[in-house]
């Protein structure tokens, strides 16, 4: 019961900074709507007639798991710094529920709040194109929950380094390139990067999208990757958050900036 109104009073509140603070998510919803017209327009103009619908509905999908993802796992690195800015950053310590466990619930927030706006987003880029993606959400919700998991776990590591440092703006920054590597690349081209976080699970809702197939049609072993990759992500990111904690209670870090 307490977990449950600890995630409510944080969705609540991700959803009242996002309303109150509208014309910075109107601009973040506007620049990855920009980023898709430049991909549209540079396969329309420069790439292969043949494949342009195919490359199209891959810059689509691309974008929005883009969008989603930098938006999701750059967030708690950002919380971190606006906390310890406002001097608030030990008073979550005192909380009784765990540092973590807020940590968790602003992420689930976060992530559906930001799903809200990746929709709109996808049905307006299918608008302008024209290209209508299988949407399928008896499919895709279920990869993309799991999926959620390991992009969770990576937010740990980058919320236990931002304790530490405190400065990590300049990092952020850089890894939302890396993150559109890991987004934009097909795991046909590079099988390897089934074993980084998240990318199996965009992979699979790719598929799902491009080619209309259903959960049935996976194989098992396209599932266990997908589990496997998320728990160990997820286990791994709280361990390193701990660790982290631990660092900075025994330097005396959380109280500065």
């Amino acid at each position: 019961m307490q977990l449950y109104n600890v995630l409510t009073s944080n969705v609540k509140k991700e959803y009242i900074e996002l309303k109150r603070y509208l014309p910075n998510t109107i601009a973040l919803l506007l620049t990855f709507y920009i980023i898709f017209l430049g991909a549209f327009f540079g396969v329309m103009f420069v790439g292969d007639p043949a494949s342009f619908e195919s490359n199209v509905q891959y810059s689509i999908v691309s974008i929005v798991f883009w969008g989603l993802t930098m938006t999701t796992m750059n967030f708690i690195g950002y919380a971190i710094i606006t906390e310890a800015m406002r001097g608030t950053l030990e008073q979550l310590y005192m909380s009784p529920m765990g540092v973590w466990r807020i940590m968790l619930t602003r992420m689930i927030g976060q992530f559906v709040l930001q799903s809200f706006i990746m929709i709109i987003l996808l049905f307006v880029a299918m608008l302008t194109s024209g290209q209508w993606l299988n949407l399928n959400p008896l499919t895709t919700i279920p990869i993309i929950i799991i999926t959620m998991i390991s992009m969770f776990g990576v937010s740990f590591m980058i919320a236990g380094l931002a304790i530490i440092v405190k400065q990590i703006q300049a990092f952020l920054q850089i890894f939302q390139f890396v993150l559109m590597a890991l987004v934009f690349v097909p795991l046909s081209v590079a099988p390897y990067l089934a074993f980084a976080p998240f990318v199996k699970g965009v992979d699979m809702v790719r598929i799902v999208m491009l080619e209309n197939r259903g959960l049935t049609e996976f194989l098992w072993t396209d599932y266990a990757v997908l589990i496997a990759n998320s728990l160990v992500y997820f286990i791994v990111g709280l361990i390193v958050f701990h660790r982290c904690e631990r660092i900075a209670m025994k330097k005396g870090l959380l109280g500065q900036y």
